[in-house]
């Protein structure tokens, strides 16, 4: 619409017989040489917005009009030591095999004629087997229309297949991979079901100065409550297991009397749940801080979304270094004394060492093991009540978030030289299997 009124305002400024003139130059083809230099300049630059106009409308319901469509593949990678360094017999952890493999997708289709329809992939499960770890990956693409699916797999599998067999990022055998298309609807749930995923940008607050986290941003986050008041934190790790904090349960165990929450908000929540079991680790006396540990099954199970998916469990060898940035969510109140809150809040960490740790003028002989700190020494940042049993985790290159502690104790809240104390879940790891076969 803009172009005529422009055309309208220059009509203006010419005379009658000139005006005429022009509207015939342009309806009938009479040469432009009788027009002068800078209407001809106009004209051109009208003609050149009306088609820059047109493609840009074009291409935008081009774009509008693209299908997501979803690949599901699969190959076995071959069981190598990472490097010389490496600890005796040491295998590829799991969580490193699943960030080079993403890595090493992503790098294949970028670097391909299907550069411009790749939007990302997921390694979705890695299972491992005697003589190597089969990797199952979702590849996400984006195309103008539907149909061609088995073309467009055909030509997936070809890349993959030329790229694996030269690449040298990992030893994978290209006779093992396998691809196939997905349904839309399975393909979006799949990737939703992967642990450690979330959809929300990070920024980070923390907790006791009371900054709310973003909706979804912390989708494993729950909220055990007795009796529907909140008493702890706990960590989504399937769609019917929590991790959490022995402690949580001293005073009563019944499940009858539990109920477990999501979503960033306690009231209302998005979603509730009722406690079917409770597991505490067989260690944990009622006075002792040791073997703060506890996993909860509950009823019925939940959908996986964008605001409700389970994080990452780590392997049982893997090690995280001390000062390595890590992130605690929870509902527990904004001051040493005060009341849980209604909103989810989150902070960012630092883990310390156990040298440090075990300090005199820190905890001295109070960190026994499956304990680490998580903090500043000079206080402030730091779990406080009512978020025991939440948890605290890390991310690889991938955005992918893995459950490395659970908030367990600490003296006071954000007290100079007493940082909050964790349950190590990797010393627990196989305990965790054991009792819910994950």
């Amino acid at each position: 619409m803009g172009i005529p009124n422009t055309g309208y305002t220059i009509m203006n400024k010419i005379k009658p017989s000139s005006q005429d003139h022009i509207k015939r130059t342009v309806g009938f083809g009479t040469r432009s040489r009788n027009l002068k230099p800078w209407m001809t300049a106009l004209l051109i630059v009208l003609l050149l917005t009306v088609v820059a106009v047109a493609i840009g409308l074009l291409a935008h319901f081009l774009v509008s009009g693209q299908i997501m469509e979803y690949y599901h593949g699969t190959f076995k990678i071959s069981s190598l030591q990472m490097n010389s360094n490496s600890r005796q017999n040491s295998k590829y952890h799991l969580m490193d095999l699943r960030e080079r493999s993403e890595s090493l997708v992503d790098e294949i289709f970028i670097d391909s004629t299907l550069n411009k329809h790749y939007i990302k992939n997921q390694v979705v499960r890695l299972t491992p087997e005697e003589d190597g770890v089969k990797a199952d990956v979702i590849m996400i693409f984006q195309f103008p229309s539907a149909g061609l699916r088995a073309i467009r797999k055909k030509k997936i599998h070809n890349i993959l297949n030329q790229k694996i067999r030269n690449t040298r990022a990992l030893s994978i055998r290209a006779s093992t991979l396998q691809v196939n298309a997905m349904s839309s609807s399975t393909g979006k749930l799949t990737v939703q079901a992967c642990c450690g995923k979330r959809n929300v940008p990070l920024i980070l607050n923390r907790i006791m100065s009371g900054n709310i986290a973003a909706k979804g941003a912390w989708p494993w986050q729950a909220s055990l409550q007795h009796n529907n008041e909140h008493k702890c934190g706990a960590t989504l790790i399937s769609n019917t297991w929590l991790i959490t904090a022995a402690h949580c349960f001293n005073s009563n165990a019944n499940p009858r009397q539990w109920t477990v929450s999501f979503g960033t908000t306690i009231n209302p929540p998005l979603m509730k749940r009722n406690v079917k079991r409770i597991i505490v680790h067989e260690q944990h006396p009622t006075p002792a801080k040791e073997h703060d540990i506890a996993v909860v099954q509950f009823s019925p199970r939940v959908t996986f979304s964008d605001d409700i998916r389970r994080v990452c469990l780590p392997e049982a060898s893997a090690h995280f270094q001390p000062n390595l940035t890590a992130y605690i969510t929870g509902f527990g109140a904004l001051f040493y004394g005060g009341k849980p809150q209604n909103d989810l809040r989150e902070a960012r960490l630092k883990i310390i060492s156990d040298d440090i740790c075990k300090q005199p003028y820190v905890y001295g002989n109070d960190i026994k093991f499956g304990m680490f700190c998580a903090g500043y020494l000079e206080g402030i940042h730091d779990a406080c009540k009512g978020d025991s049993g939440g948890p605290l985790v890390v991310k690889d290159s991938k955005d992918t978030w893995y459950l490395i502690g659970i908030v367990s104790w600490g003296d006071n809240c954000g007290k100079k030289n007493k940082p909050g104390v964790y349950t190590n879940v990797t010393y627990y790891r196989k305990w965790i299997a054991s009792k819910t076969g994950l």
